[in-house]
């Protein structure tokens, strides 16, 4: 139960870090935003966008590589199944001899089959 509710954590961790990244700008976009480009009117403020967006940056990819962890972990520990193709030398078990399919005619030495 913990490991599913990992994953789903995980998928959801990973997307909202790419989100988050590709939200971003670039270092170079704080030096058009100071010439009057608008970066007064962010939601943030004029710099608390960079350090909101970077923590959270951070955080999220700090619980990234923790929840990796803990499941590589978890994968490690469990239980494998057993794998049905893992031995392919046990023979296969016979037909049941009521089935009801005729018995092929037996042929002589010769070659032919006898009338």
């Amino acid at each position: 139960m913990i490991y599913q509710v990992l994953l789903v954590a995980y998928l959801i961790v990973a997307l909202l870090l790419i989100g988050f990244v590709l939200i971003q700008q670039g270092k170079g976009a704080d030096m058009g935003a100071s010439f009057g480009a608008g970066g007064s009117n962010t939601v943030f403020g004029s710099s608390g966008s960079g350090n909101f967006m970077t923590r959270t940056t951070g955080i999220l990819a700090t619980l990234f590589f923790v929840i990796s962890l803990v499941l590589g972990s978890l994968t490690a520990q469990r239980e494998k199944a057993p794998d049905e193709w893992e031995n392919l030398e046990v023979p296969v078990s016979a037909a049941p001899a009521d089935t009801d399919v005729p018995a092929a005619p037996a042929e002589d030495n010769s070659g032919n089959t006898p009338n």
